[in-house]
């Protein structure tokens, strides 16, 4: 395999970093992932993580988390809140562009879609993933370029499981999360997240990069990464996304 330039010139940098190990496209239409919440999870190998941050983009977090995350050439998806997306277009952008995978999480974050009449909660997940797509590519396609959906709060119904199927969305849950809703230091979620981790040996990882808790952690949980041999993996949908902007 001959490497572009540019490919050659980023793998120089990234020397010596954890890096991302591999790309995993999956195919999104019913797929329900994370064992938390489904019966079946990501094919991972042991020792591989994917991360994932939900509820962002803010801009005196997120840019920290991405930074953490150049740092290291590691790549990882965010799940964005329609409105705060729709509020930091920039942001958004910058996600796609730093080659992260931008998936969806409602428009308003409600504790929960499933104890909203159906419509409703139909129409906050809709109203979201427009939001996020008009801020991220600047216009809305009639396919979400990347159907990737996880629930606030982690509240489906079957209904809704069945809605997300039929509009072709992979749903993600998470195999282990760091728990950083609860107030503790920056080193107690890394202890925390890395005791779990140890113990899964493997995973889809929930963070938030709206935690000051979690963008403080992030550089010592990475290393820790490296340190104790795991490898990042990132997922992406197995459709072409030319169209999106986004480089496979």
């Amino acid at each position: 395999m001959i490497l572009s330039a540019e490919h050659a010139r980023a793998a120089q940098a990234c020397e010596g970093r954890l890096g991302t190990a591999r790309t995993l496209a999956i195919e999104p239409a019913g797929q329900q992932l994370g064992l938390k919440h489904f019966p079946q999870s990501l094919p991972l190998e042991q020792g591989e993580v994917v991360l994932t941050f939900d509820d962002g983009p803010l801009p005196n977090l997120t840019p920290k988390v991405l930074k953490a995350l150049a740092d290291e050439c590691v790549h990882a998806t965010f799940f964005l809140v329609g409105q705060n997306a729709a509020a930091h277009p920039a942001l958004a952008k910058r996600i796609v562009a730093e080659g992260h995978t931008l998936g969806h999480h409602s428009m308003t974050h409600p504790m929960t879609l499933a104890d909203l009449p159906f419509d409703k909660a139909v129409a906050d997940i809709e109203r979201g993933i427009s939001a996020d797509e008009k801020a991220a590519y600047g216009s809305v396609s009639a396919q979400a370029r990347v159907p990737f959906f996880r629930f606030p709060g982690f509240g489906s119904s079957p209904a809704l499981l069945d809605y997300m199927t039929k509009r072709g969305f992979a749903v993600f849950g998470a195999d282990l999360w760091a728990s950083d809703w609860n107030p503790m230091t920056p080193e107690e979620e890394l202890k925390l997240v890395m005791e779990r981790l140890d113990h899964a040996g493997r995973g889809i990882i929930l963070f938030h990069d709206t935690r000051a808790q979690t963008v403080k952690m992030l550089p010592a949980f990475l290393h820790a990464l490296k340190e104790r041999g795991y490898r990042i993996v990132h997922v992406v949908p197995n459709a072409p996304m030319a169209a999106s902007g986004i480089a496979q």
